[in-house]
C-alpha cells in the first residue's frame, strides 16, 4: 500500500505523519506530536493506516484543563506553514531591522551574504535567524560556525538558547575526545550535524583538507575580517583565507560572513572578502551604480543611524529596543612624575641608545621593536615595565626583516584586521641579548661567554626592573591614582565599569590595587588571556552575580565578541589603544543591543609626557570620533594606523621628539597630519554614501513585519510560556514556589512516567526545577522560552497525555459563562499543509502544521461561525459552576455534532491554505524573491484536538 505525504500511519505503538522523501519499502515519518527530534524511517510492512480520533465526552474537563491544551499546542509547535518557518522554534523576537539579512537570504538560491552591521546591532541573531530558517526549510541539513576559540562557547550557547540548535564544540581541547568516538569511516562533521569550530584549529594543514571534504552545506564565519590575507605578511591569516577559499569553492554551499569591520581601509583585503561570496566581485567596479548593486545583493551593512527609525515611538511597528541613546566620552590626562617619571626617562634614554646603534638591517629591526615594547610597557604600568625589562624580545629569534616585523607587530601593536587576540596580551620582551648570554652574565662550564655588551644590557635592564617593582602602588603612580578617582566617580553615579589594559601584568596590577582602594564599595575581578575562553565567561558571570557594584579589569581578550552589556555600562581605556578600531571594539562590549542604560560612558586615559599618547589621541582617536559623529561611519585609518605609530616612535627615538604635524611614514614616505586626516575623511565620505544602498532601505519591511506579528501572536509570547509552565507542572503534581523573577517547582510528586518524559532524576532526589525569564537563564535554571528543552518536553508531555485522556489537560470541556447568550462551541483544530517552495534545485515540498481556534454558535438557521474577536472574548470569559448532569448532556450533544463539521472544516482549511500562500507571496515580493511554483495545499483531513462548549449562565439552549 502507498501512503501519501501528510497522511497518518500507525507503527511502533504511536501515530506518525508521512514526510516527503519516502521510497520503496520505507517511509520517512514524524511523530504526530510534531517532535522533529524523533523523526524515523519506517518499513512499510510495519505500518498500518491510522485515523485521528475525535474527543470523547467522557474526557471532559474544566476551563483550566481546556486552556492548558491550547497553550501546550502553541508552545509545542516547532515549525509553521507561514513564510517564516523558524519563528516557531526560536526564543528571540527579532527586531524589524534584524529581519533584513533574512529577507536578503530568502531571495538567493544559494545564500552568499556578508553581514557588516555595526558593533552591538545583533549580527549573531541575524545570522542565526538565517541558519535556522534554512535548516527548517530543508535548504540546509548541517551547520558549522567558524570562530575564534574565545568565542566558541558563546556561539554554542547562543545557538542553543535562542535557536534550539545544539552544536558540538570542535576545539583543540575537544577534538581528541570527539575523534575517539568516531567509526573508522566517518569524520567529526559527518557524526555531528551542528558544530562550532575554532578557525585556527581547523585551518592547519593536517585538518583543513578533511574538513573541506566533509564540510556542512551551511557555514557561518564570525569575525571574517581576520581571515583575509591581502596586505598581510602573517601566515595565520593566509592559512585562514586558504580555508575559506576552499569552503567557498563549492558554489552550492551557503556561506554567511559576519564582521563589524568589513572594510579595514585596505581595498585589496575587502576584495578578498567579497570575492568569497561571488568571484566577480573581486574586479567589479564598485564606483559604478551597476557594480554597487551587484555588491548590494550580497552585502548588508547598517550603522546605528540606519536603525534609529525603528526606535521611534510614533512608528506603527515600534518595539522597545534597548539601545543606549548616547555615549558620553571623556579624556583624562596624567603625568608620570616622581620616581616613575625618572625611571621612564631612563628607559627612553636606553631605547634611544639601542635604536641608534649601527648594525645590520635585521639588528636594527630587532632593536626598534624591542625599544617600542619597552616604551609601551613603561607607559602601561610599573608591573608591565618590570616584566618587559626582564624578558628577551621575541624578535631576537627572527631570521629576516619580515619575520622580525611580524613578531614585533603581533606582540606590541593593537592588531584588529588580520590576527587573532589569543595570546597577544602577554607583556612583550624588551631585551636584545642572545640566548648564549648567561642569566648572571657569567659563562657556564663548557659554554662560551656571550657578548659583554649584551650582558651589560641585561644587567642594566634587570636593575631597572627592580626599580619599577619597588614603586608599585606608590604615590608616584599618578596613572593608577587617576584611575581610582575615575572608578569611584563612575560607581557613585551608578555605573559598573570595565577597565581595559593592554598587558596581563597591568590588568593584574590594576585589579589588585583597585580592590584595596575600593574595599567594600565594589567587587573587583580581572580577566586576561591566561584564562581559557570558558573560564573567562564563567568569571564574568560570577562577578555579575555578586550583590552590589562591580568592576571588571580585562585585557583585549574581551574586546571582541564577548557581550558584557548585561552587567556593565562604562568602559575605561586604562591603556590608550594605538588603533581607533580597538577603542570602538572595547566600547562596543557595553554600547550595544540589550544595554539598559540610556547613556553609556567611555573614559580614555592618556599620558601628557610620554611623547606618544598625546599625538595618538589627537591624530587617531579623536579624529576617529569626529568622523564617526559627523558621518555615522567608523572607518579605519586608511592604510592602517601602524604607519602613524612607527612614524611617532621614529621621531621620538631617532630625532628626539614626536613632531605632531609632520610624520615620516613607513621609513621615508612623508605625510602631514592634515593629509592623513583628509584621506581619512574622504574614505569615510565614500562609505557614508554607500550606506543607503547597503542598508537596503528599499525592502518593504512594514509588509514583512505584519506577517511576523501575526505569526508571533499565533505562537504566543513569553508570558504565555511562563503561565503554561506553571499551570502544567502544577497540574502534573509539582509544588510551585513563585519568586520575584521566575519560580521553582518541587518535582518529587510527579508521576514516574512524567519524570521520565521530562528527563528528570530517578535517584530518589528529584530535582527542584528553577525557571527564569531571562536568556540565558542563570546557571542551574531553565529559561522561560519555547526553545528550552524542558519547556518543549513539558508541552509535548501535556499534549500526549491529553490524547491519551490522562494528565491535567483535557480535549473536552463544558463551561457556563455570561459571555454567551446561546450555546457556543470552540474547536481546537490542527491542519497539515503541503508547502511547495521554489528552490535552487527546483520546487521542494515540505509538510507544515498550523493550529486554528474556530468557533460557532447555535442559531435558528444552523451554525453561525464566530470571528476572531468573538472567539477571544469567549476564551477569556469568567467561568461559573456547572451541574455535572448539564456538563455530560452538553458534551454528548457536542460530540455528536463533530462528524457533521467535516465539510466546513475542510473548506476552512482550504481557505487557510490560500491565505498562507498569499502571505508567502507578500514576503517574497517584498524582497524580489521568486514566487513561481509556490503553492500551499491543505491536507483533506483536519485533526479536531479539542471541543469546548460554553453555555449561557442562565442555562443551555
Amino acid at each position: 500500500m502507498s501512503y501519501t505525504v501528510g497522511s497518518l500511519v500507525a507503527a511502533r505503538g504511536r501515530e506518525w505523519v508521512v514526510q516527503p522523501g519516502s521510497g520503496d519499502g520505507f517511509l520517512l515519518a514524524r511523530p504526530l506530536n510534531g517532535d522533529t527530534d524523533f523523526e524515523a524511517c519506517l518499513f512499510t510492512d510495519e505500518v498500518t493506516d491510522a485515523t485521528f480520533p475525535p474527543p470523547r465526552p467522557e474526557e471532559v474537563g474544566d476551563s483550566v484543563a481546556a486552556g492548558l491544551l491550547r497553550t501546550a499546542l502553541r508552545i509545542g509547535f516547532t515549525s509553521g506553514a507561514g513564510p517564516f518557518r523558524s519563528l516557531a522554534s526560536i526564543a528571540v523576537e527579532p527586531r524589524q531591522y534584524q529581519l533584513v539579512p533574512l529577507l536578503l537570504a530568502l531571495r538567493m538560491e544559494t545564500v552568499r551574504l556578508l553581514i557588516g552591521d555595526d558593533v552591538g546591532i545583533g549580527k549573531t541573531v541575524e545570522s542565526g535567524l538565517i541558519a535556522k530558517e534554512l535548516l527548517e526549510r530543508g535548504e540546509a541539513s548541517r551547520l558549522t560556525v567558524l570562530c575564534s576559540p574565545a568565542l566558541a562557547e558563546q556561539w554554542r550557547d547562543e545557538l542553543r538558547d535562542k535557536f534550539a540548535i545544539n552544536a558540538t564544540l570542535v576545539l583543540r581541547s575537544t577534538a581528541t575526545r570527539l575523534e575517539r568516538e568516531l567509526r573508522n569511516d566517518e569524520t567529526i562533521f559527518q557524526r555531528h550535524r551542528y558544530t562550532v569550530v575554532s578557525t585556527d584549529f581547523i585551518k592547519a594543514d593536517r585538518r583543513y583538507q578533511q574538513f573541506v571534504r566533509t564540510c556542512p552545506d551551511l557555514v557561518i564565519v564570525d569575525e571574517a575580517h581576520t581571515c583575509v590575507s591581502a596586505g598581510s605578511t602573517g601566515r595565520q591569516s593566509q592559512l585562514r583565507y586558504r580555508l575559506l577559499e576552499q569552503i567557498a569553492a563549492e558554489r552550492q554551499r551557503h556561506l554567511i560572513l559576519v564582521t563589524a569591520t568589513p572594510h579595514s581601509g585596505k581595498e585589496d583585503a575587502f576584495r578578498d572578502l567579497i570575492a568569497l561570496l561571488d568571484p566577480e566581485l573581486r574586479t567589479v567596479d564598485l564606483e559604478s551604480a551597476k557594480g554597487r548593486e551587484h555588491l548590494a545583493r550580497h552585502f548588508v551593512q547598517r550603522r546605528r543611524r540606519d536603525i534609529r527609525k525603528f526606535l521611534r515611538e510614533d512608528s506603527p511597528y515600534h518595539q522597545e529596543t534597548p539601545f543606549p541613546q548616547d555615549r558620553h566620552v571623556r579624556d583624562v590626562s596624567y603625568a608620570l612624575t616622581g620616581e616613575y617619571g625618572r625611571l621612564a626617562r631612563k628607559v627612553l634614554e636606553h631605547a634611544r641608545e639601542t635604536v641608534r646603534k649601527p648594525g645590520t638591517g635585521l639588528q636594527q629591526r630587532v632593536s626598534w621593536w624591542s625599544a617600542l615594547a619597552l616604551l609601551r610597557s613603561v607607559a602601561s604600568s610599573p608591573r608591565a615595565a618590570a616584566a618587559t625589562l626582564k624578558t628577551r624580545s621575541a624578535t631576537v629569534a627572527a631570521e629576516t626583516d619580515g619575520e622580525a616585523d611580524e613578531l614585533g607587530r603581533s606582540s606590541v601593536l593593537d592588531l584588529t584586521d588580520d590576527e587573532a587576540l589569543e595570546g597577544l596580551d602577554a607583556a612583550p620582551g624588551g631585551g636584545t641579548w642572545s640566548d648564549e648570554t648567561p642569566e648572571n652574565g657569567e659563562a657556564a662550564p663548557g659554554v662560551r661567554t656571550g657578548d659583554d655588551a649584551a650582558s651589560a644590557e641585561r644587567e642594566r635592564l634587570r636593575r631597572l626592573a627592580r626599580a619599577f617593582a619597588a614603586i608599585e602602588g606608590s604615590k608616584d603612580d599618578a596613572k593608577l591614582a587617576a584611575l581610582i578617582d575615575e572608578v569611584k566617580s563612575l560607581l557613585a553615579d551608578g555605573y559598573d565599569p570595565i577597565i581595559f589594559c593592554r598587558f596581563i601584568p597591568t590588568a593584574e596590577y590594576v585589579a589588585e590595587h583597585l580592590a584595596k582602594a575600593l574595599g567594600k564599595k565594589a567587587h573587583v575581578r580581572h580577566v586576561t588571556g591566561q584564562l581559557p575562553p570558558e573560564a573567562r565567561i564563567a568569571a564574568i558571570e560570577e562577578l555579575g552575580a555578586e550583590p552590589g557594584r562591580h568592576v571588571l579589569v580585562a585585557t583585549d581578550c574581551l574586546s571582541e565578541g564577548v557581550n558584557l552589556q548585561e552587567h556593565f555600562q562604562a568602559v575605561v581605556h586604562y591603556d590608550l589603544a594605538w588603533n581607533p578600531t580597538r577603542h570602538e571594539q572595547r566600547e562596543g562590549r557595553v554600547d550595544r543591543f540589550g544595554q539598559r542604560k540610556q547613556t553609556v560612558r567611555a573614559v580614555t586615559m592618556y599620558g601628557l609626557d610620554n611623547g606618544i599618547d598625546g599625538v595618538v589621541l589627537d591624530v587617531l582617536i579623536r579624529k576617529h570620533r569626529t568622523i564617526a559623529r559627523q558621518t555615522g561611519v567608523a572607518v579605519p585609518v586608511p592604510g592602517g594606523g601602524d604607519d602613524v605609530i612607527k612614524a611617532l616612535i621614529e621621531g621620538l627615538l631617532i630625532r628626539g621628539d614626536a613632531d605632531q604635524d609632520q610624520l615620516d611614514l613607513d621609513f621615508g614616505v612623508t605625510k602631514t597630519r592634515d593629509q592623513i586626516h583628509r584621506s581619512w575623511e574622504s574614505a569615510a565620505d565614500r562609505e557614508s554614501k554607500a550606506l543607503t544602498k547597503y542598508a537596503h532601505s528599499g525592502v518593504k519591511l512594514d509588509e514583512v513585519e505584519r506577517e511576523v506579528a501575526e505569526i508571533r501572536a499565533t505562537l504566543g509570547g513569553p508570558e504565555d510560556v511562563a503561565a503554561f509552565t506553571r499551570e502544567a507542572l502544577s497540574g502534573l503534581g509539582a509544588i510551585i514556589d513563585n519568586r520575584v523573577e521566575g519560580f521553582t517547582a518541587d518535582t518529587r510528586q510527579l508521576p514516574i512516567s512524567v519524570r521520565h518524559a521530562l528527563g528528570l532524576s530517578f535517584n530518589g532526589r528529584a530535582p527542584e526545577l528553577a525557571f527564569h525569564p531571562d536568556i540565558p537563564a542563570p546557571p542551574g535554571s531553565h529559561a522561560l522560552v519555547r526553545t528550552d528543552p524542558m519547556i518543549r518536553h513539558l508541552a509535548r508531555t501535556i499534549l500526549d497525555s491529553a490524547l491519551d485522556a490522562e494528565g491535567p489537560a483535557r480535549r473536552f470541556g463544558v463551561t457556563r459563562t455570561d459571555a454567551v447568550r446561546t450555546r457556543t462551541t470552540v474547536l481546537l483544530v490542527r491542519y497539515r499543509f503541503h508547502v511547495t517552495l521554489p528552490g535552487r534545485a527546483g520546487a521542494r515540498t515540505i509538510i507544515a502544521e498550523d493550529a486554528q481556534v474556530l468557533g460557532y454558535r447555535a442559531g435558528e438557521d444552523g451554525r453561525e461561525w464566530l470571528g476572531d474577536d468573538e472567539i477571544s472574548g469567549v476564551l477569556s470569559s469568567r467561568p461559573e459552576n456547572t451541574l455535572r448532569q448539564l456538563v455530560e448532556r452538553a458534551a454528548q450533544r457536542a460530540a455528536e455534532e463533530v462528524p457533521s463539521l467535516d465539510d466546513e472544516l475542510r473548506a476552512r482549511g482550504q481557505a487557510l491554505a490560500t491565505r498562507l500562500a498569499e502571505s508567502h507571496q507578500r514576503v517574497r515580493g517584498a524582497v524580489g524573491a521568486a514566487v513561481r511554483g509556490l503553492k500551499v495545499t491543505a491536507n483533506p483531513e483536519a485533526d479536531v484536538l479539542g471541543v469546548y462548549v460554553y453555555l449561557p449562565a442562565g442555562g443551555a439552549r
